[in-house]
C-alpha cells in the first residue's frame, strides 16, 4: 500500500516504478468498477431478451438515473482529493472528519436526486417516449429513487477508501453486490415461482435492494477493521455539519459535479434525442453505449489511481513526483485505449450478437460501433486529464472546457447532423450516427483542452513548494 512516506522523496521516479504503483491501486479499482458496470450490462442483456419496449424504457430510465446520480456523485467525490492530500500530510483525524462532512453532503443531495427520479417527467419530455414506454420508465426510476441515498453514501465511503489507498475494501463489497444483483434481476425481470414477471421495473427494484445491502456492509467494515481507527471515523458520533469543511467540499465538488454532469448528459441526452427517431434506434444506441461504458472502466480506474497518488504526493510536498506521476498515468492510459479500441472495432460483429439476437437491433447498433475506437481514445484522454487536475483541486476551468466541447460541439453538433441533416453532410452521418460522430469530435476537443491546461498547472505548481 502506498504511504505518505513513500511519496515524500522529491526525486521523480522512473516510468516503470510509477506504472507499478498505479497498477497496484488501479487493479482493485477496475474490478470494482467492472462489477458496478455489470449491473447495467446484466440488466441490458436480460431486458433485451424480454421486450423491445422494456429495452427502450431501460435506455431512457437509465439515462435519467445516470444524469442525476453521476452529477451528484461528482460533488460527493470532492472528498477524494481533499482526503488524499490530508493523508499524504499524515493528518489522519482531519481526513476522518472530512468523511463525516461528506455524509451530510450525500444526505442533502439525496433529497434533490430522489425527487427528480420519482418524478421523471422532464426526462420523458426530452425523450418523447410513447405512453407504454413512459409508464415503464416511471416504474423503473421510482425504484432507483429509493436506491439513490444508499448509492451516494456508498460513494462517500468509496471516495475515502480510494484516497487512502485502500480500494480493496470497496471492491469486495462491489463484487458481493454483483453476486446478489444477478439472481435478483433475473427473478424479478422474468418471474420465478410466485413472483410475476416485472420487466424493466424488476431491474430497478433489484438495484435498490443491492445498494442498501452494500451500504450496511460498508458500515460493518468501518466498525470492525482496525485500519480505520487512527482516522476516528466511528466512536465519536456523526460530527455536526461544519460550514468551512462543507464549503471547501462544495467549492471543489460543484464544478466537479457539473463537469461530470456535462460529460454524462452530453452522452445520455443522446439517448433521449435518439429515442425520438425510433425505439429500434435507441435500442441500438443502448447496446453501443453499454459497450463504451465497459471500455471506459479501464481509463477510469487508471485515472482514479493516478489522481490518488498525485494528491498524496502534493500533500507530502513532492511536486516533481506529482508532475511525473500525472504524465506517466496519462501515457499509460492512452496506450491501452488505442489497443482496446482497435480490438473492439475488429470484433464488433460478435460483440453486438452478445447483446441481442434481433437482426433489426443488430443492424441499428453495428454502424455506431464504427465510431467506438476513436470515441474511446478521446474518452480516456479527457478522463485521465480531468482526474489529475482534480488532484491539484482544479475544477472550474475544466467545467468551461467541458461545456464548450461536449455540449457545444458534441451534443449541439449531433442534434444538427441528426435532425437538421445539412446538405454538405453525407447520409451516413444522419440519425443516430450523427450524434456519435459529433460526440467523438467533442470528446477529442475536450481532451486536448484539458491536457493543455494540465501542462500549464503543473509548470506553475513546480514553482511553488507544496
Amino acid at each position: 500500500m502506498p504511504t505518505a512516506e513513500a511519496v515524500q522523496d522529491q526525486a521523480p521516479r522512473r516510468l516503470a516504478d510509477n506504472a507499478r504503483g498505479i497498477a497496484r491501486l488501479a487493479a482493485p479499482l477496475l474490478l470494482g468498477q467492472l462489477a458496478v458496470l455489470a449491473f447495467g450490462t446484466i440488466d441490458t442483456m436480460l431486458v433485451a431478451r424480454y421486450a423491445a419496449a422494456d429495452l427502450a424504457a431501460l435506455a431512457v430510465g437509465g439515462a435519467a438515473y445516470i444524469t442525476v446520480f453521476i452529477g451528484l456523485m461528482g460533488v460527493v467525490l470532492a472528498l477524494g482529493p481533499i482526503v488524499g492530500q490530508l493523508y499524504g500530510a499524515r493528518q489522519l483525524e482531519q481526513a476522518g472528519a472530512q468523511l463525516h462532512q461528506a455524509v451530510w453532503l450525500a444526505l442533502g443531495l439525496s433529497v434533490l436526486g430522489s425527487t427528480l427520479l420519482a418524478f421523471p417527467q422532464p426526462f420523458l419530455w426530452l425523450s418523447r417516449a410513447e405512453p407504454a414506454v413512459a409508464d415503464k420508465v416511471h416504474s423503473y426510476t421510482l425504484a432507483l429513487a429509493v436506491s439513490l441515498p444508499a448509492a451516494l453514501l456508498f460513494t462517500a465511503y468509496r471516495g475515502f477508501n480510494t484516497a487512502v489507498s485502500r480500494p480493496k475494501a470497496v471492491t469486495v463489497l462491489q463484487i458481493g453486490g454483483l453476486a446478489l444483483k444477478v439472481p435478483l434481476s433475473f427473478a424479478l425481470v422474468y418471474g420465478v415461482g410466485p413472483l410475476a414477471p416485472m420487466g424493466v421495473a424488476g431491474c430497478g427494484i433489484a438495484t435498490a435492494i443491492v445498494m442498501w445491502a452494500q451500504l450496511i456492509a460498508a458500515f460493518v467494515l468501518l466498525r470492525r477493521d482496525p485500519f480505520y481507527r487512527p482516522f476516528r471515523i466511528l466512536g465519536r458520533g456523526l460530527l455536526p455539519p461544519s460550514r468551512p469543511a462543507l464549503v471547501a467540499q462544495l467549492k471543489l465538488g460543484i464544478p466537479m459535479g457539473l463537469s461530470i454532469g456535462i460529460e454524462v448528459t452530453g452522452f445520455t441526452f443522446m439517448a433521449f434525442f435518439i429515442s425520438r427517431i425510433s425505439p429500434t434506434a435507441v435500442a441500438g444506441h443502448q447496446i453501443a453505449a453499454n459497450l463504451v461504458a465497459l471500455m471506459y472502466m479501464l481509463p477510469l480506474a487508471l485515472a482514479n489511481a493516478t489522481s490518488t497518488l498525485v494528491a498524496q504526493a502534493i500533500g507530502a510536498g513532492a511536486m516533481r513526483q506529482a508532475r511525473r506521476l500525472g504524465w506517466h498515468g496519462l501515457g499509460i492510459g492512452l496506450g491501452l485505449a488505442v489497443a482496446i479500441g482497435l480490438l473492439v472495432f475488429a470484433g464488433r460483429h460478435g460483440l453486438v450478437r452478445l447483446y441481442a439476437s434481433d437482426p433489426v437491433i443488430i443492424a441499428a447498433a453495428l454502424p455506431l460501433l464504427t465510431w467506438v475506437a476513436v470515441f474511446h481514445l478521446g474518452d480516456a484522454a479527457q478522463c485521465l486529464a480531468s482526474f489529475i487536475l482534480r488532484a491539484y483541486r482544479i475544477a472550474t476551468v475544466p467545467l468551461v472546457i467541458y461545456a464548450s466541447a461536449i455540449w457545444g460541439v458534441g451534443l449541439g453538433g449531433g442534434y444538427w447532423l441528426a435532425f437538421g441533416q445539412p446538405a454538405w453532410a453525407p447520409e451516413a452521418l444522419y440519425g443516430a450516427r450523427g450524434f456519435w460522430s459529433a460526440a467523438t469530435v467533442g470528446l477529442l476537443t475536450a481532451a486536448a483542452g484539458l491536457c493543455l491546461l494540465l501542462g500549464w498547472v503543473q509548470r506553475k505548481r513546480l514553482g511553488r513548494p507544496g
